[in-house]
């Protein structure tokens, strides 16, 4: 790696508006004086202990520019962002609920169309919700309930241990955003499959940490990983599997429909990259687990700190006031 591409990339990192929109969760958990609660934030999910397991439940909302802009997507996606997460906890799910708002049954059919596919496709009911067909514009929320036997979560990746990534390299961008979108022409037997390689890690004890990864990337779910877990992490950025044809810089800020970081003891990272590789998943070490409160990069060309989240906390999370 050229050092000027390193530099350019150190520094779009750092200036990520999709980072840096995670600080918004920290408002909502300090007013609502969550951390520290029965209940673990800042995970994918909530995971509340019911004696047989845990029950999940997760709720993903959507840029009004982008219900507006891609609306039938914008629809798949409000199952499929939420079915990422109960599988980031190592769960599967049950049903999903919606709240939908439009200004006629027009702006609404495109969304609920997108959300009838992706609800078919992925086997999984949209079992009730709210509508409003009388807004001033078209706004998206949904949420999922899942059930555990074991969990991954944010808050137990471990020094020592391997920053696994694995993306579903089968898709392109659904422009003009940074969408990469690999499901809505997938079988849908392949979909669902793949999906459930995460609750399969997580029974085999193979893995203990995970996060789906989010509109802040590769980068900045590491960061949100580093921070709920109280340990450094250190990329590398030549070691990131990227799509033919697609620059890192934007691979490294982009959203994937099946893309996930998981933090694997390195007795069992052959065991993962097998069970990835065997369903044609691209998957690779992409970094370490350390000491300290760094979230770095590194390549042949230099290294850098992208966040220490000690002196700039993003979600303000920390491993003792999670614990469940």
């Amino acid at each position: 790696m050229r050092a000027e591409e390193f530099d350019q990339i150190v520094k779009a990192l750092r200036s990520s508006r999709g980072i840096a929109a995670k600080r918004d969760i920290a408002v909502a958990t300090q007013q609502l004086n969550l951390a520290g609660g029965p209940v673990a934030v800042g995970d994918d999910c909530a995971a509340i202990a019911d004696g047989s397991g845990y029950l999940l439940l997760a709720i993903e909302g959507f840029m009004n520019e982008f219900v507006a802009g891609d609306p039938w997507f914008a629809g798949w996606c409000s199952i499929m962002v939420n079915l990422s997460d109960i599988a980031a906890m190592g769960g599967r799910p049950v049903a999903v609920v919606d709240a939908l708002w439009a200004p006629n049954e027009a702006g609404a059919s495109p969304v609920l169309a997108g959300m009838k596919a992706a609800s078919e496709v992925y086997g999984v009911p949209v079992a009730g919700g709210h509508t409003n067909l009388t807004a001033d514009r078209g706004q998206l929320a949904a949420a999922v309930l899942g059930r555990a036997s074991r969990l991954l979560t944010s808050f137990d990746a471990r020094p020592g241990e391997h920053l696994v990534a694995v993306v579903d390299h089968r898709g392109r961008y659904r422009e003009p955003f940074n969408n990469w979108e690999a499901a809505t022409g997938a079988p849908a037997q392949r979909l669902r499959a793949d999906l459930d390689l995460l609750p399969q890690i997580a029974e085999a004890g193979w893995s203990r940490a995970a996060k789906d990864i989010s509109q802040g990337g590769i980068a900045g779910t590491a960061i949100m990983l580093a921070e709920c877990s109280g340990v450094g992490i250190s990329l590398d950025l030549e070691a990131i599997p990227v799509p033919p044809g697609v620059a890192l810089e934007r691979w490294l800020a982009t959203f994937p429909s099946f893309g996930f970081l998981l933090s694997v003891p390195g007795r069992h990272v052959t065991d993962v990259l097998s069970l990835f590789a065997s369903r044609d998943l691209t998957a690779a070490v992409i970094g370490e687990v350390r000491h300290g409160t760094a979230v770095s990069v590194h390549s042949s060309a230099g290294s850098a700190i992208i966040r220490d989240y000690a002196a700039e906390p993003l979600m303000q999370f920390r491993q003792a006031e999670a614990a469940v």
